[in-house]
């Protein structure tokens, strides 16, 4: 038994869960731009998807990647009640037990990978069943509580459902769908750790190893730099190869340069305390802007160029 169900099954617990508490459990917040980029990747995919079959697609990756966060939150129940941003989640709470939290989120996770092969294809069906393997067992399981690398091997989990959506549509992938990836890939580090700055203390507190806390603050926010300084050349190889046009090109050269602006200002803060750390809380709160922003800008490029 993993120390996250003891840990739990020793708190107060209520047999009255209700829909608020399992949605929370799929974690919406993140679902929300996990299924944004699969969508984009489904409408910059070339050929077309009958739009009930395009739904479903889009409902089983938004039940899949709800689904891997449920089961994260099951594991990790003992980490969550030990930090304040996420002491207050279902498990942690008490407001459900963990075999209702596990048997809940198994049941989404084969039912999304069962109806989308069915419904759509068994190409996009693989790909989402190693999306909530790849975040459950290797990121959750194996790598969040031995290594600092954890998120940047991990990220790979937030970067499947764009070769998923694709594949819904093509029935294969091809080299835009995993430029798409990388992209999603290398803006994950800088992402998550411009979080992690200024969350140090919780993580340390939880014993989990992110980079903040094993390697100090300065060589995180010189391997934020380094991340950014990565990811701009990446977003802007789907234009320079000829993939994207110009919609999308301009836009990502656009947010890339301010991307790195802000991590270059991340780079030279020395701010030691959570409140100073202006610069790290802008970062990440851009970053997401900043995806969104490129996803959007691939699909109007497919959409005003076509």
């Amino acid at each position: 038994m993993n120390s996250s169900v003891t840990s739990v099954a020793a708190a107060p617990e209520t047999a009255f869960a209700d829909w608020r508490d399992y949605f929370a459990l799929l974690k919406p917040r993140v679902m929300t731009l996990v299924v944004f980029t699969a969508a984009c990747a489904m409408i910059a995919a070339p050929g077309s998807i009958h739009p009930f079959l395009g739904f479903t697609a889009i409902l089983c990756i938004a039940v899949a990647a709800g689904a891997a966060g449920a089961l994260n939150q099951w594991y990790e129940a003992d980490i969550d009640a030990m930090m304040k941003r996420t002491a207050n989640r279902p498990l942690p709470a008490g407001k459900m037990t963990p075999f209702d939290a596990l048997s809940f989120a198994v049941a989404l996770s084969v039912g999304s990978v069962t109806i989308i092969g069915l419904a759509v294809n068994w190409i996009a069906a693989f790909w989402l069943a190693v999306s909530i393997l790849f975040y459950v067992v290797v990121y959750t399981v194996w790598l969040k509580r031995r290594t600092p690398q954890n998120i940047v091997i991990g990220g790979a989990a937030g970067a499947f459902p764009v070769i998923v959506g694709w594949a819904a549509v093509t029935g294969d992938t091809s080299l835009l769908p995993w430029l798409l990836f990388a992209i999603i890939f290398l803006w994950t580090p800088p992402h998550f750790w411009a979080l992690a700055l200024f969350m140090e203390a919780d993580y340390s507190k939880a014993g989990v190893p992110m980079l903040p806390v094993t390697h100090g603050l300065a060589n995180t926010r010189k391997q934020i730099l380094a991340y950014s300084a990565l990811l701009v050349p990446v977003s802007v190889a789907p234009a320079v190869l000829g993939l994207t046009g110009w919609v999308y090109g301009g836009t990502a050269v656009t947010l890339g340069i301010i991307f790195m602006a802000m991590a270059v200002k991340v780079a030279r803060s020395t701010a030691q305390l959570a409140r100073d750390m202006a610069a790290e809380k802008q970062l990440f709160k851009f970053s997401l802007l900043y995806l969104a922003c490129l996803f959007g800008a691939l699909v109007a490029d497919r959409l005003l160029l076509a």
